[in-house]
């Protein structure tokens, strides 16, 4: 059985170009997300996966209609050839029941694993440069020293509630207690 699947992001696009390509590619059923690609949850993807069965073949036209990136189609492709069903891509020429199809996804895993380990490379790279520059990661602090101050004697005075701390330096109240925290343990010291 060929089941098809199409997938539009926006309510804007239109499905039906799509879904004429899979039934004149002689899928059986043909089911339509529309949903971004970069959600996880994709509904009628996932009845199609529940529905295939060995031997069976799952239809798209275009791989990014398939997957949110290329570590989830890698994952999805893996998925479909343990379970012995064929992934068809129309427009590429993809067929992973072919030799040459499961090629093609074995070179863009290796790919994938390429460009993840630059990008750790490069994460890396920019974060010692910013260190050599004094700099440190992640955000700013919300509340700077003289405030994190004020916020512990409003706090020590009794006077005042962690909510009426946190509105009066406009942040939140795990901010002034994550602040207090800090403060409490550098008195410890």
């Amino acid at each position: 059985m060929r089941i098809g699947v199409a997938r539009v992001s926006t309510r804007d696009q239109h499905p039906e170009a799509q879904q004429d390509a899979l039934r004149a590619a002689g899928c059986e059923k043909v089911l339509t997300d529309k949903a971004s690609g970069k959600l996880a949850r994709r509904p009628e993807l996932d009845k199609a996966l529940l529905i295939l069965r060995e031997g069976d073949q799952l239809v798209v036209t275009k791989l990014d209609r398939l997957g949110r990136s290329l570590e989830n189609l890698i994952e999805l492709s893996n998925e479909l050839q343990e379970r012995e069903v064929g992934l068809v891509v129309l427009d590429q020429g993809i067929d992973t029941t072919t030799p040459v199809g499961r090629m093609f996804f074995q070179i863009l895993g290796a790919i994938a694993e390429f460009e993840h380990a630059l990008m750790s490379e490069r994460t890396m790279d920019g974060l010692a440069a910013a260190r050599a520059r004094g700099r440190t990661g992640g955000q700013k602090p919300k509340l700077g020293p003289r405030q994190v101050q004020l916020a512990r004697a409003m706090y020590d005075s009794g006077d005042y509630t962690v909510q009426q701390i946190a509105d009066e330096f406009g942040v939140t109240r795990p901010t002034i207690y994550r602040h207090l925290g800090k403060t409490e343990s550098l008195s410890k010291q």
